[in-house]
């Protein structure tokens, strides 16, 4: 007679949480929750937020950056756009930064600073979809949500072997986890549950021999850990390509612009660019930006310039000599190969509709990493 597994258990787990817990600045550890801290809804919504599709590493600077310049929500409501999408720089997804300041302008002014506790409050708020909602109802105040992010994904779907792949899984996972939430410390569980994904039930050679749940899972009782989660076929990314424009003066200083708010980068620093176009030639649309004329552009010697339009596209005439190397980036949706063009101009060259950056100033743009791959491939 074969022994059935046990059902996973949230007492176990949180009792290897009490001794494994990870140390985040957002966390109030278990050690501190029993001394009577409680966790700060904005510290909570301000870490999830950041976390969405980037590393616990990534994110620990910027979030005592953003902490130490904007303690609470109410400092960040009233903080400039520009010095917030500065300060986001290099975390990506640019629109989980205008939504972070939407979202805390309107808990700051609308709800008198005060998040809702409850996860259809959380919902209404900008930028908050239903895996934040349910992490900081759970962690912040206590509500038996079940928070379900990549590492709980993984956890789940090998414990309970479940072999639709994601996404279609997300519901089955989601129900599975409602089934274990406890009562009583369900922020803690949810934390446990992340850091158990994160440090132990890992993507390649999970230590299971260490694991809590170990007799529970039926992923480790066949030998097929790492066969889960099953994933759709990707689809493969478009590639678009483009042309960027670096000019710099005699006192080193480089033309940048704002992109528009609204779309890809939205609000971020640029350099000038032509159109982005697809392998096919069709461009995305227009910026509503008429091309000037332009003295042409100079290529290295045998290498012919695969952007047809990159002398039209110029922002204005100069001995503009394209890099050697290429700039790629991959976007969640397509691919970008920039060629790059550098120029040296006159100290009275006009700004038109950007300006002119200074070197010390540079670091501190909200340029997105694309935009410094193409700062560095210009020799800056």
């Amino acid at each position: 007679m074969i022994a059935q597994r046990p059902a996973p258990s949230a007492a176990d787990l949180l009792a290897w949480y009490d001794r494994h817990a990870r140390r985040l600045p957002w966390r109030v550890g278990p050690a501190e929750r029993r001394a009577g801290i409680v966790a700060d809804p904005y510290r909570v919504w301000l870490s999830e937020i950041m976390l969405q599709q980037t590393t616990v590493a990534a994110v620990k600077d910027y979030f005592e950056t953003f902490t130490r310049r904007w303690p609470t929500v109410a400092a960040l409501a009233a903080a400039p756009d520009e010095d917030v999408m500065k300060a986001w720089a290099g975390l990506g997804y640019y629109a989980r930064a205008r939504n972070l300041k939407r979202c805390a302008e309107t808990v700051a002014f609308s709800l008198d600073g005060r998040f809702p506790s409850d996860e259809a409050g959380l919902l209404a708020l900008p930028g908050i979809g239903a895996y934040t909602a349910a992490a900081v109802a759970a962690i912040a105040f206590g509500r038996p949500a079940a928070v379900v992010d990549g590492n709980v994904e993984r956890v789940v779907t090998r414990i309970a072997a479940i072999a639709t792949p994601l996404p279609a899984a997300k519901a089955a996972v989601r129900a599975f986890v409602e089934t274990l939430v406890p009562g009583d410390r369900p922020g803690e569980f949810a934390e446990a549950m992340m850091d158990l994904g994160a440090t132990i039930c890992t993507p390649k050679r999970p230590a299971c021999g260490l694991c809590p749940w170990n007799g529970s899972c039926a992923a480790r009782e066949a030998g097929t850990q790492e066969a889960f989660p099953v994933k759709a076929a990707k689809a493969e990314r478009p590639v678009r390509r483009g042309a960027a424009f670096v000019a710099v003066r005699p006192d080193g200083a480089v033309l940048v612009r704002k992109r528009p708010d609204k779309g890809l980068l939205g609000g971020m620093t640029e350099f000038p660019t032509s159109a982005w176009t697809t392998d096919d030639g069709a461009p995305p649309p227009r910026r509503g930006r008429k091309p000037k004329t332009a003295a042409p552009v100079v290529a290295p010697a045998g290498r012919a310039s695969p952007i047809a339009d990159a002398s039209a596209a110029a922002p204005f005439p100069a001995g503009w000599r394209r890099m050697m190397a290429p700039v790629e980036h991959t976007f969640t949706h397509f691919h970008l190969v920039l060629e790059v063009y550098r120029a040296e101009v006159p100290a009275s060259t006009p700004a038109g509709d950007g300006w002119w950056s200074q070197p010390s100033e540079i670091d501190g743009e909200a340029l997105p990493s694309v935009f410094r791959k193409v700062l560095a491939a210009a020799g800056r």
